[in-house]
């Protein structure tokens, strides 16, 4: 990968919700589960994540757009040396969350720069840092439920070990983490493991921000009058209170049963209620045949 901002379609000026909105196309587009047969697809898919993953790093974009660094972020010479910071993991937004301190230790570095040596600039020339093993891209897949409660997820990586992951507040589809030293052997120490979170779709619950859209089927007699019904939520069953004269549409909020955003307290489950009518129930027809209402439902739509 020669320039991160090509990889993505990306102008060198573009700001985060720009390179977000590029990656997001071109992972869906290239990702290997879509091209099990086009290697070249998968190749290219793993030159945008790491593309994507500089440019939402803050300090190592500033890093490479002055040159101190390449697109694989390594130093590109000496006098273009870049840090980085050791046991982290990132989300797709560029914050990163510590595992661990660590970090390059450039004390000699600057004695050998600054102190004397046989350097026409005063001090000992240095070569470049051996380069570190390749980055290694994961695809994990959540359970809708298990993002909204943050359970912990266990994950193999490529040489064979098992390891549990936290997943960070704020989880949401593309969120990225990094496994800092836990990627391919390299002379100048792993690389990464870099893993996608995908959160694959519920069969009744629907994602709204932080909040869990939910519609909820209740019969005539519990919208008529009233019933106390269990009702589904990411941390289990509750029972809820259906207010007597419920129409189809109205919505109940149960507080703090959605998704926990990185800042802030969690979102809410939305409970629409939906009035389901049995098929073919002749003492339901019965009973509304000479059931006659003065009211006009449709008049505040001009009709």
């Amino acid at each position: 990968m020669a320039d991160p901002y090509s990889e993505l379609g990306v102008a060198k000026g573009a700001n985060e919700k720009e390179i977000k909105s590029a990656y997001r196309k071109l992972a869906k587009e290239l990702h290997p589960d879509k091209n099990k047969d086009n290697p070249e697809a998968s190749e290219r898919f793993s030159n945008v994540t790491k593309a994507y993953d500089l440019l939402m790093d803050k300090e190592k974009r500033a890093q490479f757009d002055r040159g101190e660094i390449d697109a694989e972020g390594n130093p590109t010479a000496p006098f273009g040396f870049g840090g980085g910071s050791g046991g982290t993991y990132s989300q797709g937004g560029g914050q990163q969350f510590d595992f661990g301190n660590g970090g390059a230790d450039f004390g000699d570095i600057f004695e050998g720069l600054f102190g004397g040596g046989s350097s026409p600039f005063g001090g000992r020339q240095r070569s470049a840092p051996p380069p570190k093993g390749a980055n290694v891209n994961y695809r994990l897949k959540v359970e809708f439920v298990a993002a909204a409660t943050l359970d912990k997820q266990r994950i193999t990586l490529e040489d064979g070990k098992s390891i549990d992951l936290s997943l960070p507040k704020g989880v949401e589809e593309g969120t990225q983490m990094r496994l800092t030293g836990k990627g391919r052997q390299g002379p100048g120490g792993n690389g990464d493991a870099i893993i996608t979170v995908h959160i694959k779709p519920h069969p009744f619950y629907e994602r709204d921000g932080n909040n869990v859209r939910l519609e909820l089927p209740i019969s005539l007699k519990e919208a008529v009058e009233g019933a106390k019904v269990k009702v589904p939520t990411v941390d289990g069953p509750v029972m809820v209170t259906i207010p007597a004269g419920s129409d189809s549409g109205k919505t109940l909020r149960l507080k703090g049963r959605g998704f926990t955003p990185r800042t802030g307290s969690r979102g809410d489950e939305l409970v629409t209620l939906m009035i389901t009518l049995p098929e073919n129930d002749e003492a339901l027809k019965e009973f509304v045949k000479d059931w006659k209402s003065e009211d006009n439902l449709r008049s505040s739509m001009g009709v």
